[in-house]
Formats: C-alpha cells, structure tokens, sequence
C-alpha cells in the first residue's frame, strides 16, 4: 500500500530538533518492515519552502529525497482565486487521496481530517496513532488482549492527582482539582483503565443525575440520566479501542438501570475523535453547556429502557440510534455463522467458554454479561452466500469445542473483495486477522463483513437444542440462514 505523509508528519521526521513520537516511529518501521511505500506530495515542498528558518528548511528539504515523490498528481479544481496558501496545499493533498494516487493519508491536522470527513474521505485519513495501530493489527503476531477497565471511586484516584496524565485538564480547566476532590468526596466513580502498574491510561468520570438542565438553551431531561464527563484517553492507550469500551460500559450501566438517556459534553475542537466516537454510536448534539461561554457542546443518546417501534428507522440506523436495541422482526434475515474456536477466541475476547465458566470471577457488572474490548468488529470467509445486507441479524456458533451458539451481532455491511490491499482497508482497525491471512483468503473471493456486537448468550446453547428447537437441521458448515422468526424468538428466549 501507498502512504501519503503530510507536511506535518515530514517535518518531525527529518527535524532532528524535534521528539520523535514514538508511535510515528512504529508506524515508519512497520511500514518499512512490510514493503509499504510512503510518499509525499510536491505541495509539501511548498509549505517546507515557506519555512523562515533557512537551515532547517534546507535540511528537511534534502532528507526529503529519501521518500517517493507523488509525480505528476492533479491539481485539485477546489482551489480558486483567493484561496490561502496552506488550504492550496491541503487541498492538493485530500484530492491525490480522492483520485485514488495512494490508500491513506496520513496526517494530525485536524483541519484536513474535518475537510476529510466533508468530503466523504475521512475512512482513508489517518491519525498517526490510528495509522500505527492499523499496521500493529496487520502484522503483529500475536493479539493483543484489550486492557480490562476498573470501576473505582474517584477518591481512590486522589493520589495520581499530580500525574501527568491531569496535567491537560489542568491546563484547560484551572479549577479542575478542586472539582476533582469535591466529585471525589460526593462519592462519585470512574471507570478506569491502567497502561501499567500505577500509571492511569484513561479514565470515564460517570455520574447518575435526576431531572439536569444539560443546555444553555433549556434543555430538561426528566428523570434520571447516565452523565459521562472527564472522558480522556492517554496517548499510550490510544487505537486500543478504550473508549470504545467505555461506551459499552455506559449502555450497559444505563440498561442495568434503566437510564432512558446519556450525555455527555466537551469542546469539539479539542477532541474531534471523541465527537466522532460518539456521533457513531447514536449520540446527537443538543446544544451548548451551561457556563462554559458557548465553548463546550452537549451530545446526548437516546437509550431507551423499552425498544421504540420497529418501523422508527431503518435496520441499521435502528440499531447505532439504539443501541443495544435493534430490530428483529419477520422483515429482518437471520443467520448462523460458523466459527472456529481460534478465530471465536480472538475476535470475542471476552466470551468466557464453558471450561472457563467456573472459574470466573465477579463481572465488573454483576447484573449484565461480562464486558467486551470492543463493539465494532469485522469477519472474514469464503461462503457462497450473497443476501446478508445492512441491518441482517448474525448469530456465531462456536464449533469443534463448545459447538453452541454464543454470540449475536448486527451487521454493518457484507461485501466480496478480491485484493488484499483493498480487504486491509475496509477492516483495518476491527480486524483479528493478520495480513498474511488476508491475503491468503484473497487468494479467493472474500466475504468481508463488518457488524456491530450487540451480546453474547448467558447461556449459549448447543446443537442438540438447537436441532430440537428446529433452529439448526446439522452442524453448520457454511452461513446459514434461519428459515423463521418462531426459531430465532426461541434463541433469544432461551439464551439471553
């Protein structure tokens, strides 16, 4: 594949003055390491020819060499008479990405990943630290196990007040230690997530509240309401999908408890990945918080205790405005995937299997089942099945071991690939598979799937039940659809 780095990744490359990060390094090592080529666009000659320092730009101009130059790239027609020079450059930039000159872009302006997102783009624009996890994914050997999250009270956290990791929240709200301490002695919780021993990797500050004016404009939300607020993941935990998981730790507190709503507030200049996490995943902004000047925005989710009618919305909006409810009625396909236990284990990393199930310790939600690494997740076969579409219903049956069935999800979409490159792509961060295994599968048409984990059974039930309950005639060799909704109202009945 084709990397583009941008002005602002070159720059800390090759300026010997400047930290590298070390996740930039991994991601040029990485890339190296597995023949991928980065590139630059001439634009960003231009931008380093308007550096003022002349050494340095004398310098970074002749490292530059050393990295393929995107020859002959079109000018982008979104230039005009008047335009600025920086957005002439950026702008020369996402349109070699639109014109398909190379597969990413690479960049931390987040002015480009908004013009990104404007133009339908953002899929193949990348932070450095998204950039580097996807290559982790893709050719690390190993997975790496998500790192469990605590469900602790703040005043635990007291003595990591001074630690670099408040030191931002600190900075941006001078008053934050004494909100901290006056949380901490109201008795509040956090759900937490170390990077290591002693060292706090992120952190999701929730509270339940009672009938909250959560907007300057008036907004009430009666009764109570999960609020999430100091929502912040480290950089030494980032593209590990954290806080991914603390939103599946919310919708399963709010479901626990019957919380009709979530919210949350912030200022989206400042964390534009959070804003776009969130938006994802149903939430919607309402308007501005009060006293923060117009600064901070209020996103709020519906989450209602009983699934609204069917027909509110289509499948899948149903389900990522919803979620965890999501349509299931006699319009909706259902299907049973097979999956062997490796892949079962490594892409459902926190199913507890029935050898394990009696050695299981407390759930850090002892009301709900155990809490997963991530919500988003991709699969990849060879079946000759074409009609799963967005919004279809999969269930997963854990062959060869358990033969069961344990897991239900919502798919995203299904679509067959033929090129590896193209494969890498569409999962990149979801993806349990390694690149050599892509692209052994694509050695064949691949099925690419992505879809949404809603939960997995309490009780999983096996192939005698389900050959006795007419769900399954066999063992499935292949997807399966589920001929009718009387069998699939059964596996919910009798697994959930």
């Amino acid at each position: 594949m084709r990397f583009l780095l941008d002005t602002n990744i070159l720059i800390p490359l090759e300026d010997s003055q400047l930290p590298l990060v070390e996740s930039l390094a991994n991601f040029v090592r990485l890339a190296n390491e597995h023949g991928h080529q980065l590139v630059y666009h001439p634009s960003s000659e231009e931008d380093i020819q308007r550096d003022t320092n002349a050494q340095r730009r004398q310098q970074t101009m002749e490292r530059l060499r050393q990295y393929s130059r995107l020859e002959n790239p079109p000018l982008s027609p979104w230039n005009i008479p008047g335009t600025s020079e920086n957005d002439v450059v950026d702008n020369n930039i996402l349109y070699a990405l639109q014109c398909d000159a190379v597969h990413a872009l690479i960049t931390e302006d987040q002015g480009i990943h908004q013009k990104a997102r404007n133009l339908g783009l953002s899929q193949n624009v990348y932070s450095i630290q998204t950039a580097e996890d996807w290559l982790r994914r893709l050719y690390e050997r190993t997975y790496i196990q998500l790192p469990n999250i605590e469900d602790i009270f703040l005043y635990s956290l007291t003595p990591y007040l001074e630690s670099d990791f408040f030191s931002s929240l600190r900075y941006d709200y001078s008053s934050f230690n004494d909100w901290f301490r006056k949380k901490a002695r109201e008795n509040n919780k956090a759900w937490v997530a170390w990077e290591r021993a002693g060292i706090i990797g992120a952190i999701c500050i929730y509270v339940q509240q009672d009938d909250e004016t959560i907007t300057e404009e008036g907004l009430i939300l009666k009764g109570a309401a999960l609020k999430l607020s100091t929502f912040k993941v480290a950089q030494g935990v980032r593209g590990k999908k954290i806080g991914e998981l603390f939103l599946k730790a919310a919708f399963r507190y709010a479901t626990a408890n019957r919380l009709d709503n979530i919210f949350i507030h912030g200022d989206k200049e400042k964390q534009p990945f959070l804003f776009d996490l969130l938006e994802d995943f149903g939430f919607h902004c309402v308007g501005t918080h009060p006293g923060s000047g117009g600064r901070d925005s209020v996103y709020l989710k519906k989450h209602p205790s009983v699934p609204p009618p069917e027909d509110s919305a289509p499948p899948f909006e149903y389900l990522r405005d919803f979620f965890p409810h999501y349509r299931h009625g006699d319009d909706i396909n259902k299907f049973v995937i097979p999956i062997q236990p490796g892949f079962h284990k490594t892409l459902f990393p926190d199913y507890v299997s029935s050898a394990d199930r009696m050695q299981r310790q407390l759930s850090l939600f002892p009301r709900v089942s155990d809490v997963g690494n991530a919500i988003k997740l991709a699969y990849l076969c060879h079946s000759q099945t074409k009609r799963i579409k967005p919004g279809d219903i999969v269930v997963f049956y854990r062959s060869k071991d358990e033969r069961c069935l344990t897991s239900i999800g919502v798919v995203e979409s299904y679509e067959t690939i033929h090129d590896a490159g193209v494969i890498a792509r569409r999962v990149k961060r979801r993806t349990v598979y390694s690149m050599r295994q892509i692209e052994e599968k694509a050695k064949k048409p691949t099925r690419v799937m992505l879809f949404r984990l809603v939960a997995h059974f309490r009780d999983p039930l096996p192939l005698a039940w389900l050959r006795q309950n007419g769900v399954l005639t066999d063992k499935p060799q292949s997807i399966t659809k589920i001929k009718n909704n009387r069998a699939f109202d059964l596996v919910l009945k009798h697994g959930r």
